[in-house]
């Protein structure tokens, strides 16, 4: 007796292949019926046997392809229609849509064995793709995910593209951006305005073994590319870029080639070789023969793989290793169109490498640290894991929008159990960057149909991602905490609904009470908070500008530790500051004018990095605790005791004077690579002193690690090992950062909480 089921499949299902897999299986299992695309998910009918239909249904979930995430299965008996043949229909335009845009995926090695065979009529074709690899959500307009919908969409297929487009078992059956010589697109060299198609990635090659800087438009945007291993030219192109300091990520040939430069474990060599193709930070080896203003004060290098064909051309004729940076000023919207890298590019590049495959959705690397332990900190989610969807615990109520935060900003949007983020969209300090902000939020909301009817924001009055909340019409606010967030957003992506101790350590966030925190402990659930603990508060003079400049914290905190003497301690380490500077500040520390108290855990680091001579410039964010850490060696040199007090019923982490300890073992002549290592391991100590106070007392024993400066590695195992070690359950992130780029999750987290609370 032959049965018939109705399926809808959600879930990463479109654009990986998945309805040849559907029609293959069928065939398998000798099954009539259909396989279709639609807004909200994939939609099967499967008729024949009872058995082969079973078969069917348990070769569904445990093959599909390796791209595709199946995150629900419908199942529905209907009655049989006698359908014996199986075919796959077009897609089916109208409905609610849900479904999951894939994101651009790296470089097959089918696809690659192809670009290099002579025999192959894609050899040397810079735009080689299939359903396993190749763009996705970077040239995608709208849904379903349709060649009609994509920056594709004016390339006409060739006869040779066309059939393998519409045959189920080809691995290019409806891959949309597929193309070949004969119809897709070309890419040439502009050098000076004048165009150049014929052996353009030959010189282009010529020109990074000649020490030029070469602007390549790559998936998501441009690059800005040199060759790694000249340090004249890395010095230039920071001149050009405006970057002093900040470390450069580097694209090498081939494994062999990242084994050269990097001491790389079987973690790092999986995330290089994975289908998102991430930046993956490794240690440097200690004679990496490149250049030095790589990654100064840093032990580690950023490398990734080539992940487009263009790329893998490029390295059959340049040098292995090349500087493959954002294309942008310091700070600036990455340049993703032809005429803005033109306009934007012109005073940094001395060519550009261009091609017309339009690319719709600017999109940033991304960037992971995996560590020995297996766990990965990740550092930005972009390419390659965007849009990627993350499952609630508890559902929304109602579609909501989560704004995010003011730097490393992403925006959410979420539905059911479903939360939609954004990819990395940088500081929104900067009109371009505002602008590109708004865009991104109207396509979203386009891509998956969704009009918000709520949106949560950060209680920060002053953040643009705040002003643009208060600025929609007929929608909700829900304000949330940042600190808040931070847990919100750990315990949301572990999949955790109970109350939690959650160590939110960051830079900065406003606090209710006036003051700007970023050195808290939580009692926390989505729906609500109370602050326990916190890091013993000193002033932060000027306010941003002791975040931008680590001597002034040091002041600070030599005030906190010594008074009026805070100038003479000052001194006897090595810092300096004008006669109008000392009245300044002092003027500030000691009156609180235009200075407000902070508990800041970025800020402590700031003025350890300062008062030991580690980093004394701030060239960009975050540079004093990495250098900090990079400095910090071996593990057993010991650490400071650190008091743990009580206010207002609040645990107290006595930080000033773990940083009198600090200056004294300074002025002792013990060396900073020691101090480094102490001040860490007494962080990590001092936090599991705390839980097990508060433990005693509210009875928590789930440890929830989220704030930019969980992404120092170091403090962060120690911390977990410790805390484990003491029988605590620990979780962090492990989909999206644990610092501002997470936030938006945790706003939607804690307003569907909110939302689930008033039921």
């Amino acid at each position: 007796m032959r049965i018939r089921r109705n399926l809808r499949i959600s879930g990463i299902v479109q654009g990986v292949g998945f309805r040849p897999f559907i029609y293959r299986l069928a065939l398998k299992h000798c099954l009539g019926g259909y396989v279709r695309n639609t807004p909200s998910c994939v939609e099967i009918a499967v008729e024949g046997l009872p058995e082969g239909l079973e078969a069917f249904c348990r070769d569904l979930t445990d093959s599909a392809p390796i791209l595709a995430c199946l995150q629900e299965v419908v199942s529905e008996d209907a009655p049989p229609l006698g359908e014996e043949n199986f075919s796959i229909l077009a897609s089916h335009g109208s409905g609610e849509a849900a479904a999951v845009i894939p994101a651009d995926i790296g470089l097959c090695p089918d696809c690659a064995a192809e670009i290099l065979s002579q025999q192959n009529r894609r050899y040397f074709y810079p735009f080689t793709n299939c359903t396993n690899c190749g763009p996705r959500f970077t040239i995608i307009k709208n849904l379903p995910y349709d060649r009609a919908h994509t920056t594709m969409a004016g390339f006409a297929m060739c006869d040779a593209c066309r059939q393998e487009y519409e045959n189920p078992l080809d691995r290019r059956f409806h891959a949309e951006p597929t193309a070949c010589p004969a119809c897709g697109p070309v890419v040439w060299l502009e050098i000076g305005g004048r165009r150049r198609s014929r052996e353009c990635l030959t010189r282009a090659a010529e020109m990074l073994w000649n020490g030029k800087i070469i602007a390549i438009k790559s998936l998501g945007g441009f690059h800005l590319a040199c060759d790694a291993r000249q340090e004249p030219v890395v010095q230039l192109l920071r001149q050009r870029k405006g970057r002093r300091d900040k470390p450069f990520a580097v694209m090498v040939r081939d494994l062999a080639a990242a084994e050269a430069i990097c001491e790389l474990n079987r973690f790092e060599k999986s995330w290089l070789r994975s289908p998102a193709s991430p930046i993956v930070l490794a240690r440097q080896r200690a004679n990496p023969g490149i250049a030095a203003s790589l990654a100064p004060g840093n032990r580690y290098l950023g490398l990734m793989l080539p992940y487009t064909p263009l790329h893998l051309l490029l390295f059959q004729h340049s040098p292995d290793a090349l500087v493959m940076t954002s294309g942008n000023r310091s700070e600036e919207p990455l340049a993703f169109t032809n005429d803005e890298a033109r306009r934007t590019l012109g005073e940094l590049a001395d060519a550009f490498l261009f091609h017309n495959r339009d690319i719709h959705v600017p999109c940033d690397d991304s960037v992971v640290r995996p560590l020995h332990d297996g766990s990965t900190i990740i550092l930005r989610r972009a390419r390659g894991y965007v849009p990627d969807t993350i499952q609630l615990p508890l559902p929304c109520r109602e579609d909501l929008l989560g704004v995010g935060a003011q730097d490393k900003t992403t925006f959410g949007l979420a539905w059911r159990r479903t939360a939609l983020l954004s990819q990395h969209l940088g500081n929104l300090d900067l009109v371009e960057t505002i602008d590109y902000y708004r865009c991104a939020i109207d396509h979203f909301q386009t891509l998956s149909r969704r009009r918000p009817t709520v949106a949560a924001h950060d209680l920060h009055p002053g953040y643009v991602s705040t002003s643009y909340a208060k600025g929609l019409d007929n929608v909700r606010l829900i304000a949330v905490q940042h600190h808040h967030a931070h847990i919100a957003a750990c315990l949301a992506e572990n999949g955790r609904l109970e109350r939690c101790l959650g160590l939110a350590f960051d830079g900065a966030g406003y606090g209710p009470d006036g003051t700007i925190w970023g050195g808290e402990i939580l009692a926390a659930d989505l729906a609500d908070y109370t602050r326990v603990g916190h890091f013993a508060p000193v002033v932060l003079p000027g306010g941003d500008a002791a975040a931008q400049n680590p001597n002034f914290m040091a002041l600070s905190y030599l005030f906190a530790v010594y008074g009026e003497a805070a100038l003479s301690q000052a001194a006897r380490l090595g810092l300096r500051f004008s006669p109008l500077q000392e009245r300044l500040l002092l003027r500030q520390i000691t009156t609180g004018w235009h200075s407000p108290v902070t508990t800041s855990a970025g800020r402590l680091f700031d003025a350890v990095a300062a008062a030991l001579d580690i980093c004394r410039e701030r060239t960009y964010e975050g540079q004093p605790a990495l250098e900090l850490e990079m400095v910090a060696e071996g593990q057993d040199w010991g650490y400071y005791p650190l008091k743990i007090g009580h206010h207002h019923n609040q645990l107290v982490i006595d930080t000033i004077a773990l940083f009198r300890q600090v200056v004294e073992d300074r002025q002792r002549g013990v060396v900073p690579a020691v101090i480094s290592a102490r001040f860490h391991e007494s962080l990590a100590r001092g936090c599991v002193a705390a839980c097990l106070t508060l433990r005693g007392r509210l009875r928590l024993n789930l440890v929830a690690l989220s704030g930019g400066v969980w992404q120092n590695a170091r403090l962060f195992l120690r911390t977990k090992e410790l805390l484990t070690k003491a029988g605590f359950e620990v979780i962090f992130h492990r989909q999206t950062p644990a610092n501002d780029g997470g936030i938006a999750l945790g706003q939607i987290a804690v307003a569907a909480a909110v939302l689930d609370r008033e039921q």
